[in-house]
């Protein structure tokens, strides 16, 4: 024999179940919506931003590495010491000469790390990165 089930109450269901039964008003997202578009929008442009200013300085660390390993380097530099870079009329050349001490034009002083990237330290008075480079302005 089978027991009979109980039904739970038609008063207690979260929905309504008859027509007399007040009506269901969807609440109105489009606050929130927009609050939630503008607060992406502005947390992905700031994403992009960041990545863009990364990018641009990856962009600046390679070419500063190419610039100085395409110079005339007369000695093996050693990691850690500080190195001058100087723009000549043969091209450009690395020394360990002080800036104050030479009459050529000073591109930057530079460190050797220990991965054998070069890491800027000072830049010459005058230089103007984005000439010696041929970048566009960002």
């Amino acid at each position: 024999m089978t027991e009979p089930t109980e039904q739970p109450s038609r008063a207690f269901m979260p929905y309504p179940v008859s027509t007399l039964s007040p009506p269901i008003i969807p609440n109105d997202l489009s606050t929130f919506k927009s609050r939630g578009i503008s607060q992406v929008q502005r947390d992905l442009q700031q994403k992009l931003r960041e990545l863009r200013e990364q990018y641009l300085q990856a962009i600046d660390h390679f070419n500063w590495n190419k610039l100085v390993y395409e110079a005339s380097i007369q000695f093996e530099p050693v990691v850690g010491q500080t190195y001058h870079l100087y723009a000549m009329s043969r091209g450009n050349v690395l020394s360990m000469i002080e800036p104050q001490e030479w009459p050529y034009r000073h591109l930057a002083s530079i460190r050797l790390n220990i991965d054998r990237q070069w890491q800027i330290e000072a830049i010459g008075t005058g230089v103007d990165v984005q000439d010696l480079f041929g970048t566009v302005p960002a």
